[in-house]
Formats: C-alpha cells, structure tokens, sequence
C-alpha cells in the first residue's frame, strides 16, 4: 500500500531502502506475536528490523557522522511510530544506522546487524574470559553462526552443535568441536566438558534441555527471553536485541568485523519486495540456510 513520505525529525535520517532482510521476528509480528508490544498501534504493521540502502535526508542534530547519499545499514524498530523495513523509505534514529560494509552489496548488508548483533550481546552477557569454552547451541543459523564466529574474535574456544548436513557449515564459521544437534545435545557438550561449559548460547531456544551442559555457576544467554529457574547458581540472561538498537559503537563495530571478513554475510535468496508473503513461507518452512532478503531496488 502506499505511504506518505517519511521526513526526518530530530536525531533520525531517511532511507531509501535497496534491501531488507526477513527475520524469524517479521514472522511473529505478522502472526500477532508483537501484539503486546503495541496496544496502541494501528494498522498498517510494516515488519522489518534489518535494511540496506542509502540515505536520503538528515534531520536536525544528526551529527557530521553520516551524509546524504552514503550506503548504510540501519536497525529498525518495527513497533515504532514509522514501522519497520519493509517499506522503499524508512526514517530511524541516527544512532541505529551505520555505513554500509565496504564490498558488499545491499542484499548481504541487509543480513549483518539483527543477528550479528543478537550474538553480541548474547556473547557480552555469558561474558566467558578469554581462553575459556562457550557453547552455541542451533550454531548452524544466522545467529549461531554469528556467535561462533565472534567467539572464536573473542578468544575462545567453541562447542556448536550441528545436524550431520551442517557439520561443515558449523566448522566453517570456526567451531572447535562439533555435536550431533537434538535433545541429547547437553550430554554431548559433558562429552567434552565433564565440568560443563562456563557459557552457553541458546540459538536453537531448548532451554531446559540445555542447562545440564552449563557448569555450576556458569550462564545461559536465551533469545527469546526465558526467565525459568536453572538451578545450581546458573545465571539466565534474556536476550534482546532492541537494547543495543541505538549502540552506535557496537554496531560500527560489526560492520568493521564484516569487512575484515571475522563474520561472514550469508543470504539464502533475493526475492522481489512484493513476493514478501512468499520469503515467509519459505522461512517457516524451515530449512533456510543464510538470510531471505526482500529487493526493494
């Protein structure tokens, strides 16, 4: 549907927007999983959290930091007052765009920041010294191949699990160890830390099923916001990601990861932006290995 033109207030920039990638998150805003987020909102619901593009307008206050015309990646909050990244224009706070990563096209752009950043912050919160073990559970995926990558940045040795198709895959993004993925997965991890690990990344979200791999005392990063009981002085950290959305530093530092090639962009599919519906199917059917993105060029 059409839209009026978006201008840009205080602190936030235009985007003309080349591609948007399609998250699990899209998914449940469309099925209503959001709903609670947004008592007040009224149609329409643009999904999207991960855009690609070029910017069009500065609003007052922005800084010298970006310009008209440059290539950038933003994050954006779909439950916000402009909506999300499906759409030719967004407008977004200053703080949660960044320049694009040199040599890459809009469509692997669009995939870094929600995912590279979920296993940031995931990372940064089991908070494993370097030289220690960290577990990625679900490593095959976007976010679990984020987080073996940036663990291994990070110094640290890492247990992923894997279905036998993705082993490579898995030992391609870095891991040192890799598991035969599925219920069983803790058991396998004590295989090679009897102590259990001191961190683990729960990117396949089985949660309970995954604490008896932790060691006592150690910590749990869940992406969808678990806050159950663990028992044995295990610390549970939600993770989410819109608390880092405006962490300018953070995501600049991603983008630089990108261009050194310390994480690796993966898209599955470019689809056109009116096949959306289409990218969905496709990504809960399951089986998507790199991002779906929408070309809005």
């Amino acid at each position: 549907m059409d839209l009026p033109e978006p201008q840009a207030g205080p602190g936030e920039v235009r985007i003309r927007v080349h591609a948007a990638a399609v998250n699990p998150t899209d998914v449940l805003l469309r099925t209503g999983g959001h709903a609670f987020r947004m008592p007040d909102r009224q149609p329409p619901f643009v999904p999207g959290m991960d855009a690609a593009g070029v910017i069009e307008q500065l609003g007052p206050g922005t800084g010298d930091r970006l310009a008209v015309g440059q290539r950038v990646v933003a994050m954006v909050l779909f439950v916000g007052a402009h909506g999300g990244a499906y759409a030719e224009q967004i407008v977004v706070p200053a703080d949660s765009v960044v320049p694009a990563p040199e040599g890459v096209d809009f469509p692997a752009a669009s995939t870094l920041l929600m995912n590279a950043l979920t296993a940031r912050l995931a990372l940064d919160a089991v908070a494993v010294p370097r030289g220690g073990t960290v577990a990625v559970t679900g490593a095959a995926g976007a976010v679990g191949g984020y987080a073996v990558e940036l663990a291994k940045a990070d110094g640290l040795t890492v247990i992923a699990d894997a279905a036998a198709h993705d082993v490579d895959r898995v030992r391609g993004f870095g891991a040192d160890h890799v598991v035969e993925r599925g219920s069983e997965v803790a058991q396998r991890i004590r295989e090679l830390a009897p102590d259990g690990v001191p961190g683990l990344v729960d990117g396949s979200m089985q949660t309970t099923e995954v604490l008896p791999a932790i060691a006592d005392g150690g910590a749990l990063a869940e992406l969808r916001g678990w806050e159950g009981a663990a028992g044995r002085g295990i610390r549970v950290h939600p993770v989410m990601v819109t608390e880092g959305m405006t962490d300018t530093a953070r995501l600049d530092a991603l983008r630089r990861q990108a261009e050194d090639g310390t994480v690796t962009l993966h898209v599955a599919d470019v689809l056109p932006a009116d096949e959306a519906i289409r990218a969905h199917r496709l990504l809960e059917a399951g089986g998507v290995r790199g991002r779906l993105v929408l070309d809005f060029s």
